[in-house]
C-alpha cells in the first residue's frame, strides 16, 4: 500500500503538471484495513452509533463489503451525525459533525492518496494540516527567521491565528 502511495507521490514531484485519472484502486483492503488500524478507539459514533470495536468483530467481512461497494460505485457516505458542545468561555453550543465509522475509513484513505499527490505542490513554509507538520513547526520557522534575518515587520491577519511575514531578501 504505501509502495504504490510513494510511487504515485514520486510521479506528483517529476512531473507536476501529471493528471491522475484512475486512483479508485489505490482504496483497496490492505489500504482500508491499514486505515482501520489507525484510526483511533473511543471516539464517538456517527449516525449508525457503529463504533471501531464493533466494526472490528467482523472486520475482514465489513471491509470487503466496503471494497465492493466502492468497486461498484454503490457507496453512500452516511449523513453526519450533528451534536452540540458548549463554547469554552461562553453559553453558546458549537455544532460538531461526527461522521459513521465506515465513512471515516474512506476518508482517511482518500486523504492518504490526495496527499501523496498534492504534497509534493506545497512550498516548505506552508505548515496548514500537512502531515508531519503543525503550529508548533510554524512557530519555530519563524522563529528562526526573525532571529537570523533581517526583518521589516510582522503582521498578523484578522481573524486567522496564521502569522505572516515579510522579509528583506
Amino acid at each position: 500500500m504505501s509502495t504504490k502511495l510513494a510511487r504515485i507521490a514520486e510521479i506528483a514531484k517529476e512531473r507536476p503538471s501529471e493528471k491522475f485519472t484512475s486512483l479508485a484502486h489505490l482504496l483497496d483492503e490492505a489500504m482500508l484495513k491499514a486505515c482501520h488500524k489507525e484510526l483511533s478507539k473511543g471516539k464517538a459514533p456517527g449516525i449508525d452509533r457503529v463504533t471501531k470495536e464493533e466494526y472490528e468483530a467482523n472486520l475482514d467481512e465489513n471491509i470487503t463489503n466496503l471494497v465492493t461497494r466502492l468497486k461498484r460505485k454503490a457507496y453512500r457516505p452516511q449523513p453526519v451525525r450533528r451534536t452540540y458542545i458548549p463554547k469554552p468561555g461562553s453559553d453558546k453550543m458549537r455544532p460538531l459533525g461526527i461522521p459513521a465509522y465506515e465513512d471515516k475509513i474512506v476518508q482517511l484513505g482518500l486523504a492518504k492518496i490526495l496527499s501523496a499527490i498534492y504534497e509534493a505542490d506545497f512550498l516548505a513554509c506552508s505548515f496548514g494540516f500537512r502531515p508531519g507538520r503543525g503550529c508548533h513547526d510554524a512557530l519555530k520557522a519563524l522563529s528562526f527567521l526573525i532571529e537570523t534575518r533581517k526583518v521589516n515587520y510582522i503582521m498578523q491577519t484578522l481573524k486567522v491565528s496564521l502569522t505572516t511575514w515579510i522579509t528583506n531578501g
